[in-house]
């Protein structure tokens, strides 16, 4: 289904509905692998401030980047209608055209780029090897934020969401971070990466639960809409507990403190979101629970890396 020809402009964009279209609510959850890989480096006393403040800057502009391009993506396919849950879009409803909004994402991944290369400057510097692997790793950050709604080969269309934000969000962000910071590699990091990935990861079920119907009707295949809502809540169940495990057995590596382990203090959030989703019949009222997770998982990431520090 192809809206393009309808979709019109009811005016000229307002600085709201662009920050509308940035939706901030989503910047928590992709500073938290950031946060956390960003916290292993300091309790190794090998971070770098300057690496740190361009990994979060880089991260932020991707972050918005993604939501541009998915507003732009779902409104052109004709996922975005008057039957959609959760926030209006600023595409779909006619705040932003098309055009505009082709060329914020073109600011966006001008910007990502550009913060992306002072972050391999101030990390890596002359490091030839190392700067083309994290460069060609950046542009495929950049081209999985645009490709994830846009285009005919869309991956988010084709059941592939999930993994790509486990990768991106969970494995590069965290690990990608540690090792801007210490230029050092440790397997086990990918213990906490894993964590993230697992916790973001959720974050989109939730959203593919929350549109499953919809998203069906629109011809869009998510891993929620082809386990169904039932299976999906397990499976949500399940990479909660898995991000408290892998966290878990990095600590229990890593430290002898019971104060090491203060993230646990965050499980009780968690738990009772998980109890209410799966009290949850209706599809439509889960949209709270995505920015409840994303914030849960910010402060998961936050306690995790001062206990570490404990």
């Amino acid at each position: 289904m192809n809206q393009n020809n309808t979709l019109q402009q009811t005016g000229k964009p307002t600085i709201g509905d662009w920050i509308e279209a940035s939706r901030l609510r989503t910047l928590p959850l992709a500073l938290a692998s950031i946060i956390t890989g960003g916290f292993l480096a300091i309790d190794e006393k090998k971070y770098q401030w300057t690496t740190l403040v361009f990994a979060v800057v880089t991260t932020v502009f991707l972050q918005i980047l993604s939501n541009l391009a998915n507003d732009y993506g779902d409104a052109i396919k004709g996922t975005d209608n008057e039957h959609r849950t959760g926030p209006e879009r600023t595409v779909q409803s006619g705040r932003i055209s098309p055009a505009q909004m082709k060329k914020g994402i073109i600011v966006f991944t001008v910007l990502s780029f550009l913060s992306g290369l002072m972050l391999l400057y101030f990390s890596l510097g002359d490091k030839l090897i190392e700067v083309l692997i994290f460069l060609i790793l950046g542009i495929a950050a950049i081209a999985a934020a645009i490709r994830y709604t846009i285009g005919s080969k869309a991956y988010g269309y084709k059941g592939m969401g999930d993994v790509f934000v486990f990768l991106f969000f969970g494995l590069l962000g965290v690990a990608g971070t540690w090792f801007l910071n210490t230029l050092e590699w440790h397997w086990d990091v990918l213990l906490p990466a894993t964590a993230l990935g697992l916790l973001s990861t959720g974050v989109l079920n939730l959203n593919n639960m929350r549109d499953m119907d919809n998203d069906h009707n629109s011809g869009k295949r998510t891993v929620a809409g082809m386990m169904g809502y039932n299976t999906a809540r397990v499976y949500h169940l399940l990479m909660i507990a898995g991000a408290f495990a892998t966290a878990t057995i990095f600590v229990a590596l890593h430290k002898n403190s019971l104060l090491s382990y203060l993230f646990w203090i965050s499980a009780p959030l968690f738990a009772r979101d998980l109890i209410l989703i799966f009290k949850t019949k209706d599809k439509h009222l889960l949209d709270p629970f995505l920015k409840k997770l994303a914030l849960s998982s910010l402060l998961f990431s936050i306690l995790f890396g001062v206990g570490l520090m404990l």
